[in-house]
């Protein structure tokens, strides 16, 4: 096990390097001149000049990446915005939380009603339960992330006045006059959020994983299992179950990091100033530097949780240990 972790190890930091390159690449490398979006389209000559220089782009491709990768690695800078002149580490660290909140929370409640359902609805084939299921599945899927948020926001906030309509609480307690803070009020602004973010993947999953369990029910080993006489309950949580989840768990680890770059369209119907309202503002103004930095961290983010999920994957399946 040991081996296993140190090679995929190996290829994250690999991935990372390899990742950050082509980001370079793409954002600094490719346009015309960003000292020119850093300095505006008035700016004279000597301005770009002076700003090319300050931004090392005078420097050699290589000199420029590796002094990009050693402030990166060293201090933990990705730069100042070319707009604001704030730190991109600091937007980073001040919107995370609020997309990371959306995120794993949406990921908590549609992880909570998908497998369940997936299951019984796997197991009850053709059933009225199965049949409801797959109505919920089509509407999940068929129905825009916009059109759920505002419905909800409309019945639950503005008609039923139930809960916030938008804005965003922070978790921890503060004692400024006027924020809004506290866990109790942080998750009951969140309730509209989670569940607009969670519809259509709880409904991509629950399909995900009725077909992986039907699929999984028909294997040799199953039958062989059953023909052994091994209870219904212990074929069912030892052999179906278990070997059902393996590509349930590799598409969450995926789902879950992309999402952290920016869940754009739940953001902006709730007003919360998360990752993806970044990375729109970001774009629209030519801002390479928080563009850059956004998508450097939702890399990152990529890289970690397809390690944790390779681990829990050879945790859960051995034979994979030895594969890799």
């Amino acid at each position: 096990m040991g081996t296993y972790i140190v090679r995929r190890l190996f290829w994250a930091v690999f991935l990372f390097f390899v990742a950050t390159l082509v980001t370079y690449i793409i954002f600094f490398v490719i346009p015309t001149s960003p000292a020119e979006l850093a300095a505006g389209k008035a700016a004279k000559p000597q301005i770009v000049a002076h700003i090319a220089q300050k931004l090392h782009l005078d420097l050699p491709i290589y000199q420029q990446y590796w002094l990009f990768l050693w402030n990166m690695v060293r201090h933990a800078s990705l730069g100042y915005s070319f707009r604001f002149g704030t730190s991109v580490r600091w937007v980073v660290a001040q919107d995370a939380p609020v997309t990371a909140s959306l995120v794993f929370g949406g990921a908590f409640f549609w992880t909570l009603l998908a497998i369940p359902t997936g299951i019984l609805s796997a197991l009850r084939p053709r059933s009225i339960l199965d049949r409801l299921t797959m109505v919920f599945v089509l509407i999940g899927i068929s129905a825009p992330a916009v059109w759920i948020g505002l419905i909800l926001a409309y019945f639950f906030g503005f008609k039923l006045g139930w809960t916030p309509i938008a804005d965003y609480c922070n978790f921890f307690p503060s004692h400024q006059i006027g924020v809004c803070s506290g866990p109790w009020r942080w998750a009951y602004h969140l309730i509209l959020p989670w569940t607009a973010f969670m519809f259509l993947n709880a409904a991509i999953y629950t399909r995900f994983i009725r077909a992986s369990m039907l699929e999984t029910m028909g294997e040799d080993y199953v039958r062989t299992a059953r023909a052994k006489g091994a209870p219904a309950m212990r074929v069912n949580l030892h052999h179906v179950l278990r070997n059902s989840l393996l590509p349930t768990v590799t598409m969450m680890g995926m789902d879950i990091s992309l999402s952290l770059g920016g869940a754009v369209f739940t953001e902006t119907v709730f007003n919360l100033h998360g990752l993806g309202q970044d990375l729109i503002g970001a774009a629209l103004n030519d801002d390479l530097p928080v563009v850059v930095g956004i998508t450097i961290f939702a890399t990152l983010a990529v890289i970690i949780f397809n390690f944790i999920v390779d681990i829990v994957y050879a945790f859960l399946d051995p034979r994979i240990r030895l594969a890799g």
